[in-house]
């Protein structure tokens, strides 16, 4: 038996999010029906996270316990010939049998797209349309505040089932590249909506609905109210697991 680390990029329009649920087709569990073909059994998949339906990961990481004993390339190979066009392990490793997806993760990077200008179908498919330019200097202003440690429990929904809500933001900015807009956010782990949320709070920002320093009564009174829409989840990708 060996343990090892899948690394898979997926579109998330398809799928009620990562984990299984009894409601609709989710990444898990398409993953595991491959898998429950390549290996002839259905191995338990750990995610590093959960992600929410519809959005999206280019670099999620997940481990899993086999007997296979094929190289590495074959496996990639056998796997993703299994598995939809919207999923896909870009890469396999063998890691020590302690590794957990989860709970050895360092961080993780999201980013939140948004443009600007004429209504384009393909750019509405992965990032939120604006209707003008929203300030990005008031934005990285709201960014740079909630670097740090704090406690996020109002910039996150009231469906979460955590109760520690402290987290750490390593880093937080937004970046402009021609009509193209980028909200982007790394931290040692995210609550329950809380990117979209902090996405959200930074575009009211950047659109003069909020003042820059907003985070301020948000800490103080963990109120969600306080804090900026929650932006649909099509436009957030989760970009990168660090170990």
């Amino acid at each position: 038996m060996k343990r090892m680390l899948l690394t898979i990029s997926y579109d998330g329009t398809a799928y009620h999010g990562w984990q299984v649920q009894p409601n609709g087709i989710t990444v898990q569990q398409t993953l595991q029906d491959a898998l429950e073909k390549l290996l002839g059994e259905r191995p338990a998949v750990t995610g590093c996270s959960r992600t929410d339906a519809g959005v999206h990961a280019r670099k999620f990481a997940c481990h899993i316990d086999c007997k296979d004993n094929f190289p590495e390339s074959a496996f990639l190979k056998g796997l993703n010939s299994l598995l939809p066009n919207d999923i896909a392990v870009i890469d396999c490793r063998e890691v020590e049998p302690d590794f957990h997806a989860r709970y050895n993760a360092l961080g993780k990077k999201y980013v939140y797209s948004m443009y600007t200008g004429a209504l384009n179908p393909f750019d509405s498919r992965y990032m939120l349309h604006l209707e003008s330019l929203p300030d990005i200097d008031l934005m990285n202003k709201f960014c740079k505040g909630i670097v740090g440690t704090h406690d996020f429990a109002g910039f996150s929904c009231s469906k979460r089932t955590v109760e520690d809500t402290v987290r750490t933001i390593t880093e937080c900015s937004v970046k402009k590249d021609g009509n193209k807009i980028y909200f982007e956010i790394k931290g040692n782990g995210f609550l329950y909506n809380m990117v979209r949320i902090l996405a959200g709070t930074a575009l009211a920002v950047g659109q003069k609905r909020l003042k820059p320093d907003c985070y301020n009564d948000v800490f103080k009174d963990n109120d969600r109210s306080k804090a900026g829409d929650t932006l649909p989840a099509f436009a957030l990708i989760l970009e990168e697991v660090y170990y």
